[in-house]
């Protein structure tokens, strides 16, 4: 399906590794314009430099950014209108969860939750607003978590977070309509750095990986028997964000591999 993208300006928060890379890749190859950033300077010149190669230096720009900092994000959406002119849809996708109980979350981990969270959308959605209205058919895209929904003890921190997230989100859609539309996307276990580095950590380091991520598609009980590829997060994203979904907004799209227990 055409999703709409060709010769468009699009914006991808965290876009150097995980569903912002594969995002960031999909909308190249669907002919948007895309400009991503990330902290990690020297990883993110590298993604670049590789679509520079594959899709022409004329339609990748990225850029070093702290999402946090609203110097540096302002500074980034400045360099995208001036780059490309604006922006027609943003992907924040910044974000790691913390595994914490109540008993153990100190004060100042609840505090960094909280800011990471709700910054990592808050400052962006603020820096590229007013160019998503312009464009006539703006789009926010947010990759939150199924446990905005469906909370876990062991990550009471993050949950909480989530939840007050897609509140923020779903409040958003009604206030920024109907010049830009705001949706989101909940994801389960999705194949990931944060799970590999869970896997080199393993204690038993006769097992291999598929079999390591075979026995935890298990233990999480995952109808489908497998975690999410990166890839098929982004094709959501990348539809959310597109023309394709142009009467879509306020929405919450569930990709767990049919792992919640929630209606």
């Amino acid at each position: 399906m055409d999703l709409g993208l060709k010769d468009k300006p699009v914006v991808v928060t965290g876009g150097s590794s995980g569903i912002g890379l594969a995002t960031a890749r999909l909308l190249l190859e669907e002919g948007a314009q895309v400009a991503i950033c990330a902290r990690g300077a020297e990883r993110l010149d590298k993604v670049a430099a590789d679509f520079a190669d594959t899709f022409g230096v004329d339609r990748v720009f990225a850029q070093a950014v702290d999402v946090l900092q609203e110097e540096q994000i302002n500074g980034f959406a400045k360099a995208v209108e001036d780059r490309f002119g604006g922006a027609v849809a943003l992907i924040n996708n910044a974000g790691q969860g913390r595994v914490s109980t109540f008993a153990d979350t100190t004060d100042e981990a609840w505090r960094q939750e909280l800011e990471l969270k709700y910054f990592s959308q808050i400052r962006p959605i603020r820096a590229f607003q007013e160019m998503l209205a312009a464009s006539g058919s703006g789009a926010i895209v947010a990759t939150n978590s199924l446990l905005a929904l469906q909370p876990e003890p062991h990550m009471v921190c993050t949950s909480s977070a989530r939840a007050g997230i897609q509140n923020l989100l779903k409040s958003l859609a009604r206030e920024l309509a109907p010049d830009i539309r705001v949706n989101s996307i909940l994801v389960g276990l999705i194949d990931s750095n944060q799970w590999q580095r869970r896997f080199e950590a393993r204690d038993d380091k006769n097992q291999t990986r598929e079999a390591w991520y075979a026995d935890l598609a298990k233990n999480k009980n995952i109808p489908m028997g497998r975690l999410g590829k990166p890839e098929e997060a982004a094709r959501l994203l990348a539809f959310l964000a597109s023309p394709a979904a142009s009467f879509i907004t306020g929405a919450q799209v569930e990709i767990s591999g049919g792992i919640s227990r929630f209606i």
